[in-house]
């Protein structure tokens, strides 16, 4: 029989979505979940690992939990929080450090072993006019995920401006009430956007192999 791959996804509220912590199968009720059932038919296991609030930092210290689900594919789906709590918290996270905190994560992860990884580009839609200026805080977070994948050989989901168009075409109310958590049309876009990632990668790499 072939060998399971081990999907593991870490992240925060929009991964989390509402699984039940003491239940390691369950997936909530968003992407993740979006996932395993396009995936259900291969030698695949998901397992959701996203904790509801979590910043960079926060994923840092439970990396260990993270990595000892034996992922073979790894997504890390981090951001939003550590621009939020600038604006509701008085507790800002720079992207300097942000950036750090993220290269540490992926170096322990290449040093346990795993070869596949997919960083997803944290989004924000304003959804207020003063929460435009929030912008201003993400965006070097998101450039930060883009440097992080090009320097570890990541595979980057690209999922802001998709978002923020989607949005704009159907209101945010019907993808991203709050500008950050999304419906079941948002979940969709992001799963879309992570599969479709996903099987660009593994096209390539039949190529390569070829």
């Amino acid at each position: 029989m072939p060998r399971t791959t081990t999907l593991v996804f870490a992240g925060d509220s929009i991964t989390d979505s509402g699984r039940d912590r003491d239940d390691a199968a369950s997936l909530g009720d968003g992407y993740v979940s979006l996932i395993a059932q396009a995936v259900a038919d291969r030698d695949e296991t998901v397992v959701n690992k996203g904790i509801s609030g979590n910043r960079a930092v926060d994923l840092e210290t439970r990396w260990d939990d993270i990595l000892g689900a034996g992922p073979d594919v790894l997504t890390v789906y981090i951001g939003v929080n550590d621009m939020w709590r600038r604006f509701d918290n008085d507790d800002p996270t720079s992207a300097e450090d942000f950036e750090a905190t993220v290269a540490g994560l992926l170096e322990a992860s290449r040093a346990a072993g795993v070869e596949r990884i997919y960083l997803i580009e944290p989004f924000f839609v304003p959804v207020r006019d003063d929460q435009v200026a929030w912008l201003d805080d993400l965006n070097p977070k998101r450039d930060a995920v883009r440097r992080l994948a090009e320097r570890f050989g990541a595979t980057l989901v690209e999922l802001h401006d998709t978002v923020t168009a989607a949005a704009a075409e159907h209101g945010a109310a019907a993808v991203v009430p709050d500008g950050v958590h999304p419906t079941p049309r948002g979940s969709e876009i992001i799963a879309g956007a992570w599969l479709a990632a996903y099987a660009a990668t593994a096209d390539a790499e039949k190529v390569g192999s070829a």
